[in-house]
């Protein structure tokens, strides 16, 4: 049985960072696709980055504040998240796709498994 256990959330002043967990058990983080979205308040989810083999990928506008990386020995996957924003603030989710074309890599519907998110606030 596959889990995703997100942590690291929290409260942080604009400006701060956050490095948020993933811990996978079940299945190892490098294999298929790992990806972390977010949904804010009243919005969809969005794609925010993704392992897929050995590549990332990111959402133009969080590319350069954002960094998806990995620890295989730990199983775990990370978010570091630099000069936050308000705009930031969300529900962050780590997910897992068994099989995922590239071309859908930014598809949520895709993905087969969720963690059960953690909350990131950011203050003004």
């Amino acid at each position: 049985q596959v889990q995703l256990v997100e942590s690291g959330g929290g409260l942080v002043q604009a400006g701060g960072s956050l490095r948020l967990s993933c811990a996978a058990s079940g299945r190892p983080v490098s294999t298929g696709t790992m990806g972390w979205f977010r949904q804010a308040p009243g919005k969809e989810r969005e794609f925010i980055a993704a392992w897929r083999s050995s590549s990332t990928y990111y959402t133009d506008s969080m590319k350069g504040r954002f960094t998806i990386s990995r620890d295989n020995a730990k199983n775990t996957m990370f978010l570091q998240m630099n000069s936050l924003t308000p705009e930031d603030t969300a529900v962050y989710y780590c997910a897992a796709a068994q099989r995922l074309l590239m071309s859908n890599i930014r598809d949520q519907d895709r993905y087969d498994y969720w963690g059960q998110g953690t909350q990131v606030t950011v203050s003004s």
